[in-house]
């Protein structure tokens, strides 16, 4: 408790002070404003946040520095404290400079702008030093700054791309389609956003690559990977392809707007596809290239991407086929909603179908996975609430309508958009229970294997994936993977928070095969169970007392 209510007093004070700094840099950088005589409130905040706040937080800072030792190291405190004002200090000064940048464009010097953006990257560039430090560099949450930062300059770098080449996309549509356009002419919020897409993949860059981001496994990085790089682009990519898909619908079939209206999300919905494509192809390799979880992960994330998109699109032709009953809607109305409803179905159903493999048996591996039953029972339970709820609202619009006075809406037109919905809903939930029971079923008329160990701690320089595997079919057991470090000086943990082991120096070994760990494991009961191998084949089973 002492430890993280001191970092968090550091944290609010290296903050502050940084806030003042940059205050008074903007003053000292901007001609054209009078260092006392101007903004005398602003000025007097500066100082006091720089005065006050700065020697607190370098004595405070000199103080932990200097008693900085294995405990504190090994602090869960120290390690977040690091990776939070990194990833701070990293959103902060890289927006900052990137919109002084970009309003350079149009002429608009910003000093103010500047000086935050200096002052926040030298915090930055303190507390990356801080961190790879040999003596007094965190033990625990290394990997969470890395990650973070990959993910920041992935998501700048993606959105500024999509920007530009939707703008790009823009101009080269106007010119068969031109309209009237009042503002900024279209190179300009091109040349814009390709600073901030250079700057954001300088970042992902220095990150994914430099700072090794890349090669970081499980735990936390498995959960980017797969809800970023594959959850996150899979829904820009159909977002976009549906958007653009719809515009090219409305003007082949729903003429009522202005064509250069009707073209007008075009651009900008082509280049979210892909962008949205391109990582998406990128991050999924990555994900089949990993484990087992990892990929499954992967592949049911993009199932459900898929079948939202799909389940929307089915809800919403069922409402605009109601629609075109009623006399409330007309003509082009129904015709828009038609085609958005189609737009949908027809983006995310052969999404869904490739990633959930509806007509192919389920491999015997994957019925049992714990990734496969969580997301079976998610959808089921999520689809079951929506219908559910779809349902009283479809009764409360039917009593309405009969005790109400007649207000010229028929009743189809009241109950029509819930009704879809729970049509979509309704038949998601009934697949997937089926599917569940399906699974369950299986489970039960399998033969029974013996779970010996409820979970292995496996310490390893190898690949740990063989090896996994390997304990999982020896004894059942759930695996947490340590991997061993190129030092000699700790086992860094692969999940986030866990603990440092100390170890004997590793060298570049093999490491031992999948058999030599089944007879390892061949007999061995407990609770917990700690496995060490190397150097070479050599392999260390020690039950951990409960």
């Amino acid at each position: 408790m002492r430890r993280i209510i001191v970092f968090t007093l550091l944290f609010a004070l290296v903050v502050i002070a940084a806030i003042g700094v940059g205050g008074l840099l903007g003053r000292l950088l901007d001609p054209g404003n009078e260092l006392a005589s101007s903004d005398i409130t602003g000025l007097a905040r500066s100082l006091a946040f720089t005065l006050i706040a700065g020697p607190f937080a370098a004595v405070l800072w000199w103080l932990l520095w200097r008693r900085m030792g294995p405990d504190e190291r090994s602090s869960l405190a120290w390690g977040l404290y690091l990776a939070a004002m990194s990833t701070v200090a990293l959103v902060t000064a890289s927006a900052a400079l990137l919109t002084c940048a970009a309003a350079l464009v149009r002429a608009d010097w910003q000093p103010r702008t500047l000086a935050t953006g200096v002052v926040w990257a030298g915090v930055w560039v303190w507390h990356r030093w801080m961190s790879r430090h040999d003596r007094k560099s965190p033990r625990r949450l290394v990997t969470v700054a890395p990650l973070l930062g990959a993910v920041f300059g992935l998501l700048v770098g993606a959105g500024g791309l999509v920007t530009a080449l939707g703008s790009l996309a823009d101009a080269a549509i106007d010119g068969f389609a031109p309209g009237f356009v009042v503002g900024e002419p279209w190179w300009r919020l091109t040349l814009q956003a390709i600073i901030w897409c250079a700057g954001g993949v300088a970042v992902w860059c220095w990150h994914w690559f430099a700072g090794r981001a890349s090669a970081l496994r499980g735990g936390l990085a498995d959960v980017a990977l797969v809800s970023v790089g594959v959850a996150g682009a899979s829904i820009l990519s159909l977002g976009g392809a549906g958007t653009a898909l719809f515009t090219l619908l409305k003007l082949a079939f729903d003429r009522s707007a202005p064509v250069a209206q009707i073209l007008d999300p075009l651009g900008t919905a082509l280049a979210a596809a892909l962008v949205g494509a391109l990582v998406w192809q990128y991050h999924r390799g990555l994900a089949m290239a990993r484990s087992d979880r990892t990929r499954l992960a992967a592949g049911v994330v993009t199932s459900g991407v898929g079948l939202v998109a799909a389940a929307s699109g089915l809800g919403v032709i069922v409402n605009s086929i109601l629609a075109a009953g009623t006399a409330t809607l007309a003509g082009s109305d129904t015709r828009s909603l038609l085609l958005g409803g189609i737009s949908a179905l027809v983006v995310g159903g052969p999404v869904w179908w490739v990633a959930w493999k509806p007509a192919k048996p389920v491999d015997p591996g994957q019925v049992g996975a714990t990734g496969r039953r969580v997301y079976l029972v998610l959808i089921f339970g999520l689809s079951a609430v929506v219908a559910i709820v779809t349902l009283l609202v479809i009764g409360y619009r039917i009593f309405e309508f009969a005790l109400s006075e007649a207000t010229g809406q028929s009743l189809v037109d009241r109950v029509r958009a819930p009704l879809g919905l729970l049509v979509a809903t309704g038949l998601a939930a009934g697949y997937h229970f089926a599917v569940w029971r399906r699974d369950r079923s299986a489970i039960t008329a399998a033969p029974g294997r013996d779970r010996t160990v409820a979970r292995v701690i496996l310490v390893t320089g190898a690949d740990p994936e063989p090896l996994v595997r390997a304990v999982d079919d020896a004894t059942g057991a759930a695996v947490t993977v340590w991997r061993r470090s190129a030092g000699t000086e700790r086992v860094g943990a692969e999940a986030v928070g866990a603990e440092p082991v100390s170890a004997e120096p590793v060298g570049a070994e093999a490491g031992p095969t999948a058999q030599q760990m089944a007879d390892a494991l061949r007999g061995v009961t407990g609770k917990r169970v700690l496995v060490v191998t190397g150097p070479g084949s050599r392999i260390d089973v020690i039950p951990l007392r409960d």
